[in-house]
């Protein structure tokens, strides 16, 4: 009887941290030193993780009846348990890094937003980016838009505005018009002042031509003739 209620308080404290958790990762944490077991704590603590070292029948019982209960195979050895309410993939994340430099901590298993994973599945979860990492990513192409219009607004006001710009453009327009236009009426001019070219005369013309002139010339002979005295 006494030792159910020792029990008691330890199996209500685990399962008052887990009611809320998004993620519960269990590691062996046989062999690690006192310098890296208080690195470890420190850096978990600093991300608002839960870190403690619990008898296994005690989480087991705290378990029963969650979504963390699928735990209970891999609750043998001695067993530590990471417990996160803000950050699902934090604790994965931070073990896992935590294990490559000291190798004497080994990952279990754990349990991510309801599903449970072995130790090879909260590597995978590790390399997840935590929820700043991918809501500065969010901003950062949210913000990208934005900076490159920002960017076209004020190389337009360095040079003078867009409503400079555009009537200056149109006047160059104007001016090509104008040229084209004002160069037609001298051709025209010019081709009004070029005398005709004379057509060229025809064969008939040419006989009739001859035909008067040897005509004109008989009339003439016969004036002077007549207008000889006769002695």
């Amino acid at each position: 009887m006494a030792k159910v209620e020792l029990k008691k308080p330890i199996v209500e404290e685990i399962s008052a941290n887990i009611k809320d958790a998004q993620s519960v990762v269990l590691v062996d944490y046989r062999g690690l030193t006192v310098d890296e077991d208080t690195r470890l704590r420190k850096e978990l603590r600093e991300n608002n993780i839960t870190y403690k070292v619990y008898k296994n029948t005690f989480m087991n019982f705290a378990f029963k009846g969650t979504d963390f209960e699928a735990l209970a195979p891999y609750l043998e050895g001695p067993s530590a348990i990471a417990i996160s309410t803000e950050d699902a993939t934090a604790p994965a994340r931070i073990l896992a890094k935590f294990a490559k430099t000291a190798q004497a901590l080994e990952i279990k298993a754990g349990v991510v937003e309801g599903t449970v994973y072995d130790a090879q599945g909260i590597e995978q979860i590790a390399k997840v980016p935590s929820r700043e990492e991918l809501l500065s990513k969010l901003l950062g192409s949210l913000q990208s838009p934005i900076t490159n219009l920002a960017r076209v607004l004020n190389q337009i006001a360095e040079k003078g505005g867009a409503g400079e710009c555009a009537p200056a453009e149109k006047a160059e327009e104007a001016k090509v018009e104008e040229a084209p236009a004002a160069e037609a009426p001298a051709e025209e001019a010019k081709a009004e002042e070029a005398p005709a070219a004379e057509a060229p005369k025809s064969e008939d013309s040419v006989a009739e031509e001859a035909t008067a002139s040897s005509e004109a010339s008989a009339t003439a002979e016969d004036s002077a003739a007549e207008e000889v005295p006769a002695e």
